[in-house]
């Protein structure tokens, strides 16, 4: 069904669902695996004058070892995968990175907003749905480590 998949991993809890669901998919189907971790560059802050501008903290190195978590738990489970670490904005990069690997179905976990943020930052979801040129899957489900790993969780 699908022959690769990109995985889009951030840490969080809806990445690590995302994570299993789309790894669990990856089993059944046979895929090709890539985990891809995003670092949004920063936002300078201007406070006070004009003068005086804040940048924020370089997130690569957190980012890195957010990706290294995720590719030890595709290892667990058996799955050989590529891994990727992108800088930019996290839907031109998960898109340009799905083109470039030929990915048939891209795995994303979903992080609940409120309106207005939504409004203000938009939804990384929904611009993925009109760039991607491939299947979307928003994973959701809670997927037990027994199911995951075949074993139970102590």
């Amino acid at each position: 069904m699908y022959s690769t998949i990109l995985l889009a991993y951030d840490g969080s809890l809806e990445g690590r669902l995302a994570l299993r669901e789309g790894a669990k998919l990856a089993q059944a189907c046979g895929a090709r695996v890539v985990l891809l971790a995003v670092v949004e560059p920063s936002s300078a802050v201007f406070a006070g004058d004009a003068s005086t501008v804040y940048i924020g903290p370089d997130m690569t190195d957190e980012f890195r070892q957010i990706l290294d978590e995720g590719a030890a738990r595709l290892v667990r489970m058996g799955l050989s995968h590529e891994t990727r670490l992108e800088t930019g904005l996290a839907t031109e990069c998960i898109t340009r990175v799905a083109h470039e690997i030929g990915a048939e179905l891209v795995v994303v976990g979903h992080h609940k907003q409120g309106a207005m943020a939504r409004w203000l930052l938009g939804s990384v979801t929904a611009s993925l749905s009109d760039s991607l040129n491939c299947s979307l899957l928003v994973a959701r489900l809670e997927i037990s480590d027994e199911a995951l790993f075949g074993e139970t969780s102590q």
